[in-house]
This record gives C-alpha cells, sequence and structure tokens, in this order.
C-alpha cells in the first residue's frame, strides 16, 4: 500500500472535479479524500495499491470533461492516515 498526494491546478473548481474524482478512486477501490482549496486549487490524499494510485493519478491530469488542468504536484509516502472510504471534504485550507 502506498499514498498519494496531490494539489490539482488549472480550472478545477465549478467544474464537478470532486464529485469525479471520488468516483474514479471508489472505482479503483482507493481510500482517501478529496477538497477544494481556497486558492483554486484541489487537494486529494489516495491511499492503495501502486498500480490503482498510477491510474489514479492520470486520471487527475485530465480530470472530468469541464476541467482544464494545468499541473499536477504529486508526494508518494507510506500511508500515514488510517482511511475507511474516499469522501469529499467541503474544509479548506
Amino acid at each position: 500500500m502506498r499514498q498519494l498526494h496531490a494539489i490539482i491546478h488549472g480550472r478545477v473548481q465549478g467544474v464537478s472535479f470532486r464529485y469525479y474524482t471520488q468516483a474514479q478512486a471508489q472505482q479503483l477501490k482507493l481510500k482517501g479524500w478529496v477538497r477544494n482549496l481556497s486558492d483554486g486549487t484541489v487537494e486529494t490524499v489516495a491511499v492503495g495499491p501502486q498500480e490503482a494510485l498510477e491510474k489514479f493519478l492520470r486520471w487527475l491530469h485530465h480530470g472530468p470533461s469541464g476541467a482544464r488542468v494545468t499541473g499536477v504536484d504529486v508526494d508518494w509516502s507510506e500511508p500515514s492516515q488510517r482511511l475507511t472510504a474516499f469522501e469529499i471534504r467541503h474544509d479548506s485550507d
């Protein structure tokens, strides 16, 4: 199991990015969360097998049809949180 932390830049708010990110993560059986940040980016943490996380990361680089992703900052680590599902968080930094 690995952990992916990503910040997605571009037109990623107001286009259902969190909803589709959650659906993609659930399809890949990942645990974690996604949220909008106050600077207009989207942040996500996902935990799961490396192969599933790589598929998730490829999806994050384009997102749903209304999004225009211009960059993804990624950090890989060992899982640091105990997560039981993939949820949309409504807090921001």
